[in-house]
């Protein structure tokens, strides 16, 4: 029986070049595993969009010299246009700028008002005495007093996750004016009142226990056992949603109040722009045939597994998520990557040099599920060099190339009868189930392994039956091995598909012949005696197989490595 999916990935900031640390952590998960249901023939929508409000923006934008719709608007394109490159396929990229995101927002805040989950407050805040600004969220950075990282934001740590309490950081600055003068005064703002519904929210989280990821549950569990903090949604800027209250004149919604509703708005202005008769709640927020999964860093657990389910909850607006695969950090040589400071991978620069298929597949294979991974250039280089390119790449050239020499006019349909009495094929089947079993528990590492052990297994068949030497001595029993491995390679390429797009169809490019749509779901799925409708009327390369994985220069790697120890030399 078929499902319908609705995966979205953490909205990414738009206030800068992108580094890997969030194409590996929130980007390319959900890709993989949104082409994955889709493949097995499920209906899926896949939604993200960029964050477009909150101080640190503000702050670029005035620095750059722009306005801050400009610099948010610059950044968005920046975005989605590397993403695209990158193979990664939304069903749709959205804006929280837009005037659509702020008709969505409005009537959350309204209900949750009226039924009193927001309430206003004094609260305190800080206030530099030098530039005379009060200093909300990221205006002003510290120590975290939780885990003593020397560079929390005034909103959440990016080292613990741990959502700051602004007046509480040791030995705050001023972000406007670098000032360490700084008083703390009586402001009066909005607040979610999260720990009215702690035991609502108790009951349902503890139904998440058994299936949510062991990396998330205990940092849940802590934050929410004993009770849940009321969190202030307001601030006193000049960008954002404008607080829907006429007492609260000046005042902006929180950037992380709004962006999760912008999964929902982006769903809902996705399905006016593609004319669709479904509606946006009713068929997929609200629908209890959609499963919810949302994909991040361990940096945004709070805000979707605490705020929005709560806010879910109380309004009635969406479902609550089902599934939180949250992912830990991805690092660079065994440092946090920092464009300040240089310690970036260039993601831009990256794919010039290297190729998609490459970047992807080591992204992927790097996806820090349970704990935090390290981008390691050397490392990098090797597995693709010596997985992608000499096990697939070299293996499926090798095939397919053998195939069109020695018998150019192509390969009819009865020789390829033995295959499917074969064991290869059985075993095959047998890896691909498992495969498919992984990657619905979102277990993507695993997964990618899984099918390189496929691979594998293709290339030793291959490399033993070793059709060159058959041919001298039997050609039928070459032609036999080729018509085998041609299937084989044909398996592997449709199993590609959600993890190397790019590479699968280039691959699958190379038949004359092409795989419908209804064939390559039962291929996915484990079902190879559904190649006999592709071959039944025989086998035939429509072009000649070209090289599917460059190998990688290590003088190139070497190179990477050096800028690296020189900027880490100078930063000692």
């Amino acid at each position: 029986m078929t499902k319908k999916y609705l995966i979205t990935s953490a909205l990414p900031y738009a206030n800068g070049p992108l580094h890997f640390g969030h194409m590996a952590g929130a980007i390319l998960p959900a890709d993989v595993y949104n082409r994955h249901r889709k493949m097995q023939g499920h209906e899926t929508l896949y939604i993200c969009g960029s964050d477009e409000h909150g101080v640190a923006i503000m702050l670029s934008a005035q620095k750059a010299g722009m306005s801050y719709q400009e610099w948010v608007d610059k950044w968005h394109k920046y975005q989605k246009d590397l993403f695209a490159s990158y193979g990664v396929e939304f069903n749709f990229y959205g804006q929280t700028s837009s005037e659509y995101h702020k008709e969505e927002v409005i009537p959350w805040f309204n209900d949750l008002y009226e039924k009193g989950a927001i309430e206003p407050r004094a609260s305190k805040q800080h206030k530099c005495q030098d530039c005379s600004n009060y200093l909300p969220d990221r205006f002003v950075e510290g120590t975290c007093y939780v885990c003593k990282y020397e560079h929390a934001r005034g909103d959440e740590c990016p080292d613990c996750g741990t959502w700051i309490e602004a007046v509480k950081l040791i030995d705050p600055v001023c972000k406007i004016c670098d000032s360490k003068n700084l008083s703390i005064e009586e402001v009066t703002q909005y607040y979610l009142k999260l720990s009215k519904y702690h035991t609502e929210y108790r009951k349902w989280f503890e139904t998440k226990k058994g299936s949510w990821r062991k990396t998330v549950v205990p940092f849940v569990d802590a934050l929410s056992k004993e009770e849940l903090v009321d969190r202030a949604i307001t601030r006193d800027l000049d960008w954002g949603i404008d607080v829907p209250l006429a007492e609260a004149k000046g005042k902006k919604l929180y950037v992380w109040f709004d962006a999760p509703i912008g999964y929902v708005s982006n769903t809902k202005e996705y399905f006016k722009q593609i004319n669709s008769t479904e509606h946006y709640l009713d068929d997929w927020w609200k629908s209890d045939d959609v499963v919810i999964s949302h994909f991040l860093g361990k940096d945004n657990i709070i805000f979707h597994a605490i705020t929005f389910p709560t806010m879910c909850m109380v309004t009635g607006f969406a479902n609550l998520v089902d599934d939180l695969p949250a992912n830990q950090f991805l690092n660079l040589q065994g440092r946090q990557f920092s464009k300040s400071q240089g310690w970036y991978v260039d993601a831009e620069e990256a794919l010039t040099e290297f190729g998609v298929d490459a970047l992807r597949y080591y992204l992927i294979g790097l996806i820090p599920e349970n704990q935090d991974t390290n981008f390691i250039w050397k490392q990098f280089a090797t597995k693709v060099n010596n997985e992608l390119a000499n096990n697939v790449g070299n293996m499926v050239n090798r095939c397919l190339k053998f195939g069109e020499k020695k018998w150019p006019s192509g390969i009819e349909a009865d020789r390829f009868s033995p295959f499917f009495a074969s064991d290869i094929k059985r075993e095959i089947e047998s890896e691909i189930k498992e495969l498919n079993a992984l990657l619905d528990k979102i277990q993507i590492k695993k997964a990618l392994e899984k099918l390189m052990h496929i691979g594998s297994m293709i290339n030793i068949y291959f490399t033993e039956k070793a059709p060159w030497a058959q041919f001298k001595a039997n050609p039928d029993q070459a032609l036999e091995t080729i018509a085998s491995s041609t299937l084989l390679v044909t398996t592997l390429a449709v199993l590609f598909k959600p993890f190397l797009p790019n590479m699968s169809s280039r691959i699958l490019g190379f038949f004359e012949a092409e795989l419908d749509a209804e064939t390559e779901r039962k291929v996915y799925l484990g079902d190879l005696d559904a190649l006999r409708v592709f071959i039944k009327g025989g086998f035939k390369l429509g072009k000649p197989p070209e090289v599917l994985v460059p190998k990688i220069d290590m003088d190139v790697i070497a190179e990477k490595e050096s800028a690296l120890e020189a900027l880490s030399s100078n930063n000692q």
